[in-house]
This record gives structure tokens, C-alpha cells and sequence, in this order.
């Protein structure tokens, strides 16, 4: 019995310390990289100005992590695939997540 309560407060606290460490990631850093990587087709403050680009700001932060990450791998295809493959190749993890803080933190919609 004792031991399934030391996984549960495992578990919980595994749980809880997830929240810190999504906002160690440095948004000067991200607003930095997406300046100069990303802004030519999501926009400056994260909304594209053509219509098939997606927009960035107020985007899910592990979507963006997930998404960038699967770029980078290529494991994601289709549509402006081959283009956001050379952008994610050229991003480390650790601009993966700064990146994806700072557009995460962003009024969705530019507003």
C-alpha cells in the first residue's frame, strides 16, 4: 500500500513541476529568434499576412513544440512542409521552446 502511495505522490509531483519547467524558456530569446527566423511569414507579431500561412500568437505552446520538433525530424509533410523543415533544422531545442513560449504568449489574433 505504501508503495502505490509513493507513485501517486510521484506522479503529482511530477505533474505539478511541469508548469515551471514550460516557463523556463527565455521569450527575449524566442521574440529574438522569431524576429529574424520566423516573422518573413507569420508576421512580426505573429499573425500572417497571407492567408495559407498560419498564424503563430496565442498558439497551444506544446502544439508549437510538437509541431516545430516534427519539422525538424520530417515527420511532417505537405503544404509549406519544405520550407518549415529548413527553418526547424537550423533551431535547437532549446530555440524550439523559447520560440514557442513567446508566440504562445501573444494576444491570439495580434489584439
Amino acid at each position: 500500500m505504501k508503495l502505490k502511495h509513493f507513485a501517486v505522490a510521484g506522479l503529482v509531483a511530477a505533474v505539478v513541476a511541469l508548469p515551471t519547467a514550460a516557463s523556463a524558456a527565455d521569450m527575449a530569446a524566442g521574440k529574438a529568434k522569431a524576429t529574424s527566423v520566423c516573422a518573413a511569414c507569420h508576421g512580426q507579431n505573429g499573425v500572417a499576412q497571407i492567408p495559407t500561412y498560419p498564424n503563430l500568437a496565442g498558439q497551444n505552446e506544446q502544439y508549437l513544440v510538437m509541431a516545430l520538433k516534427a519539422y525538424k525530424n520530417k515527420q511532417r509533410t505537405g503544404g509549406q512542409a519544405a520550407i518549415m523543415q529548413g527553418q526547424a533544422a537550423a533551431l535547437s531545442d532549446e530555440d524550439i521552446a523559447n520560440v514557442a513560449a513567446y508566440f504562445s504568449s501573444l494576444p491570439a489574433g495580434g489584439k
